[in-house]
């Protein structure tokens, strides 16, 4: 199946790793132009690398710290120079957050918003001109189930994943008179470099748990029996920033074998 997606220009934050790594390579391996956007920019080369030796497609990383407006701006400067435009937004950089309302500081509220919300704000913001000059642009958010039913000491995750969940309904009616469709993946436990940082901490202290451990007790829970592939999110992202998605929008999606209480 054709995406439609060759000569697009797609920007993907957190794309160093996970979910946000996976689908750059879905995305060029569909003949998208992609710019990778991390914090760390030895970290992106080594990324650029991977998707390249993957997709065989045209990838380049831009060191940004997206809860930074000024660095979001020149981000998107250096990708429509590099590329002429942007076609694809995917908001996927953040990380897991999750405490009580006695032990969440004001600093945790502020780390977690400031990369979840502010960054995605920061970087639609930037790109408008450029996703409205597309004619269809697409934005996508990478959001999680906790959005939808929180559970008890899932914030700021569950809070800033809620946010992001109301400013994917708003953009997607705000934005439909220009073609821009907007929508959320909701996604569950994956592998990804935030849950392998986890396990090296747990195997630290007991080198006989592995990693395979570690995904059969995440996967154990889920429904479908097993942990989730970054891939498994990516592709999805990728659908929905195609062609082929083009009657989708303001839609929340789960990726997460079944584990969420809510549609």
């Amino acid at each position: 199946m054709d995406l439609e997606l060759n000569g697009k220009v797609a920007i993907v934050t957190g794309g160093s790793d996970g979910i946000g790594k996976a689908a750059a390579i879905s995305l060029a391996s569909e003949g998208a132009k992609v710019a990778i956007v991390g914090r760390t920019q030895a970290k992106l080369d080594s990324a650029v690398n991977e998707i390249k030796a993957e997709s065989d497609g045209s990838v380049i990383g831009v060191a940004a710290d997206v809860s930074v407006e000024s660095e979001v701006q020149a981000m998107i400067a250096k990708v429509v120079d590099e590329f002429g435009g942007v076609d694809i937004l995917v908001n996927n950089a953040g990380t897991s957050s999750a405490t009580t309302l006695e032990k969440m500081t004001d600093q945790d509220l502020e780390t977690d918003f400031g990369i979840k919300i502010y960054g995605a704000i920061y970087c639609a913001r930037a790109a408008l001109p450029y996703l409205k000059s597309s004619g269809s642009g697409a934005i996508v958010n990478t959001t999680t189930p906790g959005g939808k039913a929180a559970r008890p000491g899932s914030q700021p995750t569950s809070l800033s994943r809620s946010a992001g969940i109301s400013l994917t309904k708003s953009w997607a009616g705000e934005l439909a008179e220009h073609n821009i469709r907007v929508n959320t993946i909701c996604v569950g436990v994956l592998k990804s470099g935030q849950h392998r940082t986890r396990w090296e901490g747990i195997n630290a202290k007991d080198p006989s748990y592995t990693i395979d451990d570690h995904w059969a007790t995440f996967g154990g829970t889920v429904p479908l029996g097993r942990i989730g592939e970054a891939k498994e999110a990516g592709d999805v992202i990728c659908f929905l920033a195609s062609g082929r998605a083009s009657y989708i929008t303001g839609t929340a999606i789960n990726v997460d074998g079944g584990s969420a209480p809510v549609v």
